[in-house]
């Protein structure tokens, strides 16, 4: 049911309070159950974009699901710049947020700023599945690039693996150098950052894929026997060496149709459909098998599912109104608020 006082909107600010990545993590788990019990109703198209690419660089995208299980309702839309050279995907400037409505009446209950719940969401969703498919005796953990997706990778594996070491990779070395300070000094063990992406990838138990590059950037030969590479963004790795992996397990084979990179090595013949070991909610399941030798390599690649953006914005939504946050807004046809949620006045 929809508040009586308005729609809450819920800030960048009191979101990063809200959520924990643990809490990510549980949640988008659900939503994976939620798509395998067939409770998740997705938009036709799922996807809609608006990509002006001359003069602008400017790029809309807007996705709806409705959830039964919780139930709630809700319409994510982003907007972002990208030239080639400068993309402002991560980056809090840019336009991100979830409007969630009553799937029973239709009225707007909640805007939610989506900038960390997507974050969040964009590792845990993927990192999760390394509970059926990770190593079992994990040592080094290998990141290809050191920005929001990197970071909130390390923030998730931590709460599942203990480290001794782990090695880092960006494009620029002070922000790899960087990096390796803060986290070393935050988890007590040693971050090296390295100048190669082969010297990370090689020897690494568990590595993560989260640049903003639209080449490849990982191959094949580089990982060693037993371990786990999760790809996080476009061709992380080199799409020709998807086949010679024991196992690809991906988010949902329909929404990575969707994206060019994917679509065309399913189209050019370097990956199918009957080379997919599985998609993560078969994991959660129990439908599909993880990981069954300790020597397998295994791929995990995902491209985000809205089910679990508005699954996290419904979360964040129901957490600000029981501890009195959030900043109440009027709704048309209702009575206007003078006091927000936590006294903010509306005006």
């Amino acid at each position: 049911m929809s508040d009586g006082r308005g729609v809450l909107f819920v800030p960048y600010q009191d979101t990063l309070g809200l959520l924990g990545v643990e809490d990510a993590l549980r949640i988008c788990e659900e939503v994976y159950g939620m798509h395998a019990r067939g409770s998740v109703v997705l938009s036709s198209p799922p996807s809609f974009k608006l990509d002006v690419a001359e003069d602008f660089h400017n790029h809309w995208h807007v996705k709806s699901v409705l959830l039964k299980d919780i139930p709630t309702t809700g319409v994510r839309l982003y907007n972002y710049y990208d030239d080639g050279v400068r993309n402002t995907v991560g980056d809090l400037g840019c336009t991100r947020y979830i409007v969630l409505s009553d799937p029973h009446s239709g009225e707007p209950v909640a805007i939610v700023d989506e900038h960390w719940s997507y974050a969040i969401r964009s590792a845990a969703a993927a990192t999760l599945a390394c509970k059926w498919l990770g190593p079992s005796n994990t040592r080094t953990l290998g990141l290809v690039g050191v920005g929001t997706m990197g970071t909130n990778s390390l923030r998730c594996l931590c709460t599942m693996y203990k480290f001794e070491e782990i090695r880092c990779t960006s494009r620029r070395g002070e922000t790899r150098a960087a990096f390796a300070r803060k986290w070393s000094q935050a988890l007590g063990i040693a971050v090296v950052p390295m100048d190669s992406v082969e010297a990370v990838v090689r020897g690494a138990d568990i590595v993560v894929g989260g640049t903003t590059s639209g080449e490849v950037v990982t191959r094949e030969p580089w990982l060693k026997p037993g371990s786990t590479f999760i790809s996080l963004a476009r061709r992380e790795l080199d799409p020709a060496g998807w086949s010679k992996m024991d196992k690809v397990v991906i988010d949902s084979w329909e929404f990575n149709m969707l994206q060019r990179e994917f679509k065309r090595a399913v189209e050019t013949g370097l990956f199918s459909r009957e080379q997919l070991h599985a998609e993560i909610q078969e994991l959660v399941t129990g439908a599909k098998k993880g990981r069954e030798r300790e020597e397998e390599r295994i791929l995990i690649h995902t491209c985000g599912l809205v089910s679990q953006d508005v699954a996290l914005a419904h979360f964040l939504y129901r957490t600000a109104l029981d501890k009195g946050l959030g900043t109440w807004l009027p709704r048309a046809g209702g009575a206007a608020c003078g006091a927000g949620a936590g006294g903010r006045s509306t005006t």
